[in-house]
């Protein structure tokens, strides 16, 4: 293999996968478990799939893993904080809240129900995770997450059972499940210097309240009609500001180019307390000056290039969705339960971090200038075609054939029965 990787790099690359493996390795109480929770280089990665890559027979053990083997998925979760920081932490870190939904089928996942999922743009009947990413110019990866449970879950004690939802878990908005996460990252001391998200979040007092509190600054979207003084809401502002106000700005890069757009910084009356300084950042398109409205909370006089810099990293927790479904498996499970869907969420974000690692540390070795810089997705294509290269006999492809066949028939034939009609 030539260019700038070498067969050599890749083994070391896999080697790295082994050490993130041993470091989570020892929250298993069991080896069998222990072994499953290796990255399989599969572009889907549910029971079945990872069952047959792995040479069983079924996917019991696979789904015994999510479902009944012992082990901490919060303490794996805090692993995936330290692993992480050793590659991407910075002082100038940022930390991203949004969600993510979960397309599902049917009424007994946990938290599924029928609500909008920018996943899909519309209403959906899916899960809803809230998650925690951290941002530097070293990269992004998820740190953090949590599963909302609606009201119709958490007031319904037989889908509670159902589900395996515990008597501790009470219902929380996702602001409330943002703001725990964010104190937990606070609490375990990771560096960083901005907390931003989109209008769920900045529209929320309490989250904005207490990082102004703990003197922590903040650039975090709400929508036009948000009041901003007496008589003026962000539009309002926006709309009478002079053309010489605005700045054009990247708020950084993309598969297409530089996110440039014009932006203006307009502080607000009587919020010059204790040497910080809240602002109106509005952002305009260039394309077609289409408006975005953050608000800021920022010692005094900070760069309006810091600020958009803040602003533009919110599009990190969106790269990171992408890589995690993608290359990680994050969206791939098949799993009901409340500590299931966390179980695996966890393992495709220490999936997904691992790669993200191996892309920080290539572009720190820099790269030739006749090729684009190693993304996730090849890595991954890299890794599976170099190290993780599997030949099954033909009577055990044969076997997950028969295996998967019969299960969908079973499945066809317990459909077709619940509606009261004939199977074929």
């Amino acid at each position: 293999m030539g260019g700038d990787v070498t067969v050599d790099g890749v083994h070391r690359w896999a080697a790295g996968l082994d050490s993130l493996h041993a470091r989570i390795g020892r929250y298993f109480r069991r080896s069998e478990p222990r072994e499953r929770t290796r990255l399989a280089p599969l572009e889907r990665k549910n029971g079945w799939t990872l069952a047959e890559q792995a040479g069983e027979v079924c996917p019991d053990g696979m789904q015994r893993l999510l479902n009944q083997a012992d082990w901490d998925a919060d303490a794996v979760r805090d692993e995936i904080h330290g692993f992480v920081l050793e590659y991407l932490g910075a002082e100038d870190g940022v930390l991203v809240v949004d969600e993510t939904g979960f397309i599902k089928k049917g009424v007994r996942s946990a938290g599924v129900q029928r609500q909008y999922t920018g996943s899909s743009g519309k209403i959906d009947n899916c899960q809803m995770g809230v998650f925690l990413a951290y941002a530097s110019a070293r990269g992004r990866a998820l740190i953090d997450r949590e599963l909302y449970l609606p009201t119709c879950w958490t007031e319904d004690p037989a889908r509670r059972a159902d589900a395996r939802i515990g008597d501790e878990i009470g219902f929380a908005t996702k602001r409330a499940l943002a703001r725990a996460m964010l104190a937990r990252a606070i609490d375990a001391g990771v560096p960083f210097r901005w907390v931003t998200g989109d209008e769920v979040y900045g529209q929320d007092p309490v989250l904005r309240g207490r990082r102004a509190e703990r003197r922590l600054s903040y650039v975090l979207a709400i929508g036009c009609k948000h009041r901003c003084g007496p008589g003026q809401n962000a539009r309002t502002v926006s709309a009478i500001l002079p053309e010489e106000a605005w700045e054009i700005r990247s708020a950084g890069e993309s598969a297409h180019g530089l996110r440039e757009y014009a932006w203006a910084l307009v502080p607000l009356p009587g919020s010059d307390t204790d040497g910080f300084e809240d602002c109106l950042l509005i952002r305009r398109s260039l394309a077609d000056g289409e408006r975005a409205y953050y608000l800021t909370h920022a010692p005094a006089g900070t760069p309006l290039a810091e600020l958009v810099r803040a602003a533009g990293a919110r599009w990190a927790i969106e790269e990171a969705f992408q890589a995690a479904k993608n290359e990680a498996g994050l969206d791939h499970y098949q799993v009901r339960h409340y500590p299931a869907w966390y179980r695996h969420i966890t393992l495709a974000m220490a999936a997904a971090a691992h790669l993200t690692a191996l892309r920080c540390h290539r572009r720190k070795g820099g790269h030739r200038g006749d090729l684009i810089r190693l993304s996730v997705n090849e890595i991954r294509r890299l890794l599976s075609r170099v190290t993780h290269v599997v030949r099954h006999e033909t009577r055990h492809i044969l076997h997950w054939s028969h295996w998967r066949r019969r299960h969908q028939h079973r499945a066809r034939l317990s459909h077709y029965r619940r509606r009261g009609h004939r199977p074929p």
